[in-house]
């Protein structure tokens, strides 16, 4: 499942903080007072024990309807259920750039989610663009039904979850079905070793339509060995490449996201890196040459020699 950063920050927790998030999730009984129903005074955490640990969901009392995801205390997505286009998370809002580019306004897509959480990207799809046809595929089967239950999806969206591992459900699409690949899959932390190989990006590449794109949540920290890995192995399956994160990632300062996005086809680079760099949080955006000296001649990943991304370190949900 989704381990996923906070508004403004990387996304991912220690071991050690997870299991203190999770000592305190399992004392809790569930708690009702989520949904449209509940004013903004009288909504309360509401927590269940899934696959992956304990789910919370928290209020925001900024936004009546808005709700953040958290597994053992880790945040993990926010939604506003009164306003489904509002991307609170940093690495999200450069994924739903990716969407805004993916073709012209209010085109449908067909969209396939490698990663549910509370399914804020394909809530988002919805709503920008009516009438697209979108697949989830997250392992956390409970962790779907509590979402559903309380952050319910809006009937009238063409949205599909199915239960089961990412690879496996990858496997099972169609040649050339999807406009846009989205992978935003995490485990304890980690990206499963098996998400992150060229055979798995040429399986990618296999469901995507000759024209479509693949855009992946990565998390990495110093010396960023993964994240150059990803992109030399992404470059060998795919010829048009970027990769989006904040300045102090980039310069090897913390442990935090990229956004990786990939295609046959050329990019539309120019427009998504004005959009990184107008964020609250702005971002920088860099391909080409650029991009290829960044991997420094980092092997390309095979299922043979693949291992899970990094553990972030404790520091990545401390306040400052």
């Amino acid at each position: 499942m989704a381990r996923r950063g906070t508004p403004g920050r990387a996304k991912g927790q220690s071991a050690d903080k997870a299991a203190t998030g999770g000592a305190k999730g399992k004392g809790r009984q569930e708690r009702q007072g989520s949904g449209r129903g509940a004013g903004r005074g009288e909504r309360e955490v509401v927590s269940r024990p899934v696959g992956g640990g304990v789910a919370e969901l928290q209020p925001d009392r900024e936004r009546p309807h808005g709700w953040t995801l958290l597994i053992d205390g880790a945040p993990q997505s926010h939604v506003d259920l009164d306003d489904p286009a509002h991307l609170s998370f940093a690495y999200q809002r450069r994924l739903g750039h990716v969407i805004d580019l993916a073709a012209p306004p209010l085109q449908p897509l067909h969209v396939l989610h490698l990663g549910g959480g509370a399914f804020t990207l394909a809530r988002y799809t919805a709503a920008t663009r009516p009438r697209s046809t979108q697949q989830i595929v997250e392992l956390d089967a409970p962790l779907t039904q509590f979402v559903r239950d309380h952050l319910p999806l809006d009937p009238q969206a063409r949205i599909r979850v199915r239960a089961a591992d990412a690879r496996e459900g990858l496997g099972r699409f169609p040649d050339g079905w999807a406009d846009l690949v989205i992978a935003d899959v995490f485990s304890g932390a980690r990206t499963p070793a098996h998400l992150t190989s060229a055979e798995f990006l040429g399986e990618v590449r296999r469901v995507l339509k000759p024209e479509g794109r693949y855009a992946a949540n990565l998390a990495d920290g110093p010396p960023l060995a993964h994240l150059r890995g990803q992109v030399a192995t992404a470059a060998a399956v795919f010829p048009e490449l970027a990769l989006a994160a904040d300045p102090v990632v980039w310069r090897g300062r913390r442990f935090g996201n990229a956004v990786l996005l990939a295609s046959a086809l050329p990019l539309p680079v120019a427009e998504f890196t004005r959009r990184v760099a107008s964020d609250p949080h702005p971002g920088r955006v860099e391909r080409g040459r650029a991009l290829s000296d960044f991997t420094g001649g980092a092997a390309v990943v095979t299922d043979a020699a693949a291992k899970p991304s990094p553990a972030p370190p404790p520091s990545v949900f401390e306040n400052p």
